[in-house]
């Protein structure tokens, strides 16, 4: 895990965004606090958001619903997507 300021970043953020999608989860930092997180797109994301596009899956802020009988390691898409949003 790296860390970043903030004004690094922004100059050089082609390279940090390669390293993310490498696998490297980059920490940036904000007068030397952590202030956020840069990782890659989970898998089980890739596959919320394709089921979404197909529209086989609804979503009203709440609990998804349409996704039955699909999981993602062993949980419900409805429970991946709302771990997610924590």
């Amino acid at each position: 895990m790296e860390k970043v300021g903030v004004r690094v970043l922004k100059a050089q953020l082609s390279q940090y965004l390669n390293k993310v999608k490498a696998g490297e989860i980059v920490v940036v930092t904000e007068h030397g606090k952590e202030i956020a997180e840069l990782s890659s797109i989970s898998p089980e994301r890739h596959i919320i958001q394709r089921l979404a596009k197909k529209q086989q899956l609804k979503w009203d802020g709440k609990k998804p619903s349409g996704c039955t009988g699909v999981a993602v390691k062993g949980k419900s898409i409805a429970e991946t997507i709302l771990e997610e949003r924590r």
